[in-house]
């Protein structure tokens, strides 16, 4: 059986947080338009969460033949008090259910870290607010975590949605971290999303890809034309995918196109570079 790499996009790659909100269907349509596989919707992009924008964006995607993969959602389960972290598990359940109507069949989840009420530069220069707050430790960071997830893992089962937890900073800065949470809550409806971009602290982030490649059901390819926001990296695509290839991958990869250059332009840039990233990855398997 021939392997194949399957290629789409996150909505993100046409908004990044900018006041005025790019509509979701127009990203469809873009994303058709290059070949694209499917589209990873940004929770906080979508206009509204009324049950007749849900269907329509459903109706929208299967008209242009596409996949409605990924429901990226925000959340941080690294709250010392636990009504807090009780309104994380909640906006979880929430989010569970509008994947489910929308068809999708995951979520991104984010563990949480140890926040300092900082800027984006501020947590770059803490090194993904690893260290845990005074009186604190990373083992009561962790078991928040770990509890948060489990009591989300029933209702995921019930809907039918995976939970795929991102290396998005927090206790997921590293790959140590990203597998001690999914093994300790040790559920088939919990696994990973790599970030391709998001190793950034790691010593070898090609090693910490390896190291949980295994668990990866979704992938993130960070691209950067012309320049990242915040920083750029020269990344190998090639080997990355043939690390996941290795490690049994099988599900999609969205591009996160982060560069300051117009979506317009820094997309077909960006799926030729994956795109030939992708066919040297499947080749070397030959």
């Amino acid at each position: 059986m021939t392997t194949t790499l399957r290629l789409g996009t996150s909505t993100y790659s046409y908004w990044h947080f900018t006041p005025e909100k790019v509509p979701i269907e127009a990203i469809i349509d873009a994303a058709a338009a290059l070949g694209l596989m499917g589209v990873e919707i940004l929770h906080q992009q979508m206009e509204s969460e009324d049950n007749a924008y849900l269907q329509g964006l459903k109706r929208h995607a299967f008209h242009a033949g596409m996949a409605l993969y990924n429901l990226s959602i925000h959340q941080d389960f690294v709250w010392a008090d636990a009504d807090e972290r009780q309104k994380h598990i909640d906006h979880t359940l929430h989010c569970i259910d509008l994947a489910h109507e929308l068809g999708v069949p995951s979520i991104r989840v984010n563990a949480g870290g140890w926040r300092k009420q900082g800027s984006f530069d501020e947590l770059i220069a803490a090194k993904g607010w690893v260290e845990p707050w005074e009186g604190y430790t990373d083992d009561d960071g962790f078991k928040w975590c770990t509890d948060a997830l489990a009591a989300c893992i029933p209702h995921a089962e019930r809907r039918g949605v995976m939970l795929l937890l991102e290396n998005h900073w927090g206790l997921t800065t590293t790959a140590a971290g990203m597998v001690r949470i999914i093994e300790t809550v040790d559920s088939p409806w919990l696994r990973a999303i790599l970030d391709m971009g998001n190793f950034i602290f790691e010593e070898d982030m090609y090693a910490a890809m390896e190291a949980i490649a295994p668990h990866v059901w979704l992938a993130h390819a960070k691209t950067y034309p012309g320049g990242g926001s915040w920083y750029s990296l020269d990344l190998d695509y090639a080997r990355i995918f043939r690390t996941l290839l290795d490690a049994g991958f099988k599900g999609y990869t969205s591009i996160e196109m982060e560069g300051q250059e117009p979506a317009e332009t820094a997309m077909p840039k960006s799926v030729a570079v994956l795109r030939a990233a992708c066919a040297t990855a499947v080749k070397e398997e030959g």
